[in-house]
């Protein structure tokens, strides 16, 4: 039968500091060879009281703990390490970015001609995923009861043709060319006519706009390619780009992806040297071991890069299990973000935290 162990067996641990196993317990996820222990994530509030420690979300404790540190930025991309938050705060994070956070993509397709090879509805497809180069923070949404007109419509115009006994034509992104002063076909099919009406309001040109004006709403990127069109072949239309949410549509998402990762943690709980060395550090696909020299032709493995770590296990199956252990870090987050091109990267996740708060003022004052 197992023994019974009290309070009183435990070794003298300080106020306010938890013994190792069990701050191994609360703070990491220890990943072993068949599954992953330690799993739990937020804990009751005083599960650890009676040694003086509190786990409870308050948010001072928030605030001490909370920090964001930027680890890679481009053009394109963001990574930035989240420490001090638990899974759920940064999933709802990757939610926001990927369905709430808005965007402007083109919604409706007015063709005038079309004697491509690519249908209307397919074509109309291909722009609809076209990333704009245009602040979704300076339009307003149109809803079904408005009018598009400046503040929340973007206009823009393809027309490309091949002439007979001409090579092929490729039509790219780049073409598409906007408007400022809105749409410039007639509702009506009789263009003489004087109760005609364009099918946008404008009532100033969005060039004349001192937030449009500082460079033109055109398309993040030139080299997409929408259709290749024959001798003879032509398209014309117009197609007019209005905000909206990712969970709605995905053409209004703005990332390409967005996902986050534990930080992982690569511990070697002996020391591993001479030819043991060699096959751990052969044995890692991502070359988060390394070899150190020793002197007198002595060497041993060293953890040289474990935030690499993929979590493949490679180098704790088989005897490798007693000699290195893989953690992840609960509440410490590496997260990724890719931008489509309506935001810089590095601004995303702060409309994300928007995007939140907005919710939480909802439920504060719905509970109020």
């Amino acid at each position: 039968m197992p023994s019974k162990v009290s309070a009183l067996d435990m070794p003298d641990v300080p106020m306010g500091q938890l013994p190792e196993h069990l701050q191994m317990q609360r703070t990491r996820v220890v990943c072993k060879a068949d599954a992953p222990i330690y799993t739990e994530g937020i804990q009751y509030s005083g599960a650890y009281a009676s040694m003086g420690i509190d786990t409870s979300m308050g948010i001072n404790n928030f605030c001490k703990n909370f920090k964001v540190e930027v680890v890679r930025l481009t053009k394109d991309e963001i990574e930035f390490d989240m420490i001090g938050i638990d899974a759920s705060l940064a999933n709802a994070f990757r939610r926001i970015l990927i369905a709430e956070v808005p965007t402007i993509a083109i919604e409706k397709v007015f063709v005038v001609n079309n004697t491509s090879v690519i249908a209307d509805e397919v074509l109309s497809h291909r722009l609809g995923l076209i990333p704009l180069d245009a602040d979704p923070r300076l339009f307003e949404y149109l809803s079904e009861n408005d009018i598009p007109n400046e503040r929340n419509t973007i206009v823009y115009k393809l027309d490309v043709s091949c002439k007979k006994g001409s090579p092929r034509v490729t039509v790219k992104s780049d073409q598409l060319k906007w408007l400022p002063n809105g749409s410039e076909l007639l509702m009506s099919s009789h263009e003489n006519s004087a109760k005609a009406k364009n099918f946008t309001s404008f009532s100033c040109s969005q060039e004349s706009l001192p937030e449009f004006s500082r460079k033109p709403l055109g398309v993040k990127y030139d080299d997409i390619i929408l259709a290749k069109l024959g001798p003879g072949q032509a398209i014309e239309l117009e197609a007019h780009a209005v905000k909206g949410i990712g969970k709605v549509h995905a053409k209004w998402s703005p990332v390409a992806t967005t996902w986050y990762r534990m930080l992982p943690e690569v511990v070697l709980l002996k020391e591993v040297k001479g030819t043991d060395a060699e096959k751990l550090v052969k044995k890692c696909p991502v070359n988060v071991f390394d070899i150190e020299d020793l002197g007198n032709g002595d060497k041993k493995a060293v953890v040289s890069k474990p935030r690499a770590c993929t979590l493949c296990r490679e180098c704790i199956r088989g005897v490798n299990e007693e000699l290195v252990e893989l953690r992840r870090v609960k509440d410490h987050f590496i997260f990724t973000i890719e931008s489509t091109g309506g935001y810089p990267p590095e601004e995303l996740f702060v409309e994300a935290v928007k995007v939140l708060e907005e919710k939480c003022d909802r439920v504060i004052s719905e509970l109020s």
